[in-house]
C-alpha cells in the first residue's frame, strides 16, 4: 500500500525567485509534496492585504516530481488563496511562509506578509508556521537553519496545532545558535518613518524608511532579546486579537 505523502503549500514575500524560499523547498522536498504560489516579485510590508481590483493570473514556473512552483500576480494572501482554491488537489497538511529575507519579530508581525501567509493558513484551520532570517542579503546563508526548519516542520506535521494558533519563527544571522527560546513578541517602535525629498520638476515626495526601537530591551522572555542573544525565537501567534484583559473594564463603561 502506497503511503501518502504529507502536502505542504508554500509562500512568501520576497517572490517566488528568492533565495530563501527556494532553499526551504530544497530543505524539505525529501518529506513531503510540496506546491509553491508565490508572488511574482518583492511583496514585503503587505500583511493580511488581498487584492479585489485586479485579476489574477497564475503562471507555473518549475515542475519536478513532487514540486510544483507557481508564480501570482497578487499578494502573499492572494497566493494563498489561489492555491487553495485551483493547484491543491486536496488540503494542504501544513502551510509555511519564508524563508524570509530579515527577521519578523516584535511589531514587524503585523506588518509581514510572511506572517500574511502564516496567518491566512491559520485562518483556514491549517497548521501553518513562518520561517525568518535576520538577514536581508539576497544570497543570505541559510543552511544553519536546515536541522531546525526539518524538526520543527516535521512536529508541526505530527501534532498540529491549536485551532487559531500559528508559528512566527525567527533565527539570528550566524553559523550557530545559543538554543531555542519560546517567547512573547516584544513591544517596540518605528520612528522617522518617512524621508521627504523635492523633486526636479517642483514637487515634494517621500520614501518610507524608518528605524525600530526595541521598546522594552531588558525584557528576557521577548523574541527581540532572544535574537539578539543568539536564539532562535517561536512566538505562537493567534489570530485571535481579542482583548479579554479589557472587556470587563469596557464592560463597566456607563453609556
Amino acid at each position: 500500500m502506497e503511503i501518502k505523502r504529507p502536502l505542504l503549500l508554500i509562500s512568501n514575500d520576497d517572490g517566488y525567485q528568492a533565495k530563501g524560499l527556494n532553499c526551504l523547498v530544497e530543505m524539505l522536498k525529501d518529506m513531503a509534496d510540496i506546491i509553491v504560489c508565490a508572488p511574482d516579485g518583492a511583496r514585503s510590508g503587505f500583511s493580511c492585504a488581498f487584492s479585489d481590483s485586479e485579476p489574477m493570473r497564475l503562471t507555473l514556473q518549475h515542475k519536478e516530481d513532487g514540486v510544483e512552483i507557481w508564480s501570482c500576480n497578487g499578494t502573499p494572501v492572494d497566493c494563498v488563496k489561489m492555491a487553495l482554491a485551483n493547484l491543491c488537489q486536496h488540503r494542504p497538511d501544513l502551510v509555511i511562509g519564508g524563508i524570509n529575507h530579515g527577521d519578523n519579530a516584535s511589531v514587524n508581525t503585523h506588518y509581514s506578509g510572511t506572517m500574511g501567509v502564516t496567518m491566512e493558513g491559520c485562518l483556514k484551520y491549517i497548521p501553518s508556521l513562518a520561517f525568518s532570517l535576520c538577514d536581508l542579503d539576497s544570497d543570505a546563508d541559510f543552511e544553519p537553519m536546515r536541522h531546525y526548519v526539518r524538526e520543527m516542520t516535521s512536529r508541526v506535521l505530527a501534532e498540529g496545532l491549536p485551532k487559531g494558533v500559528c508559528l512566527n519563527i525567527n533565527f539570528p544571522k550566524g553559523d550557530d545558535y545559543a538554543g531555542v527560546k519560546v517567547c512573547r513578541m516584544a513591544y517596540g517602535t518605528w520612528y522617522n518613518e518617512t524621508e521627504k525629498h523635492h523633486h526636479s520638476r517642483g514637487y515634494d515626495y517621500w520614501w518610507m524608511i524608518g528605524h525600530y526601537r526595541n521598546d522594552e530591551p531588558e525584557a528576557e522572555d521577548t523574541d527581540k532579546w532572544a535574537l539578539t542573544n543568539g536564539f532562535i525565537a517561536i512566538t505562537p501567534t493567534t489570530i485571535d486579537v481579542t482583548a479579554y484583559e479589557a472587556m470587563d473594564q469596557i464592560k463597566g463603561w456607563k453609556l
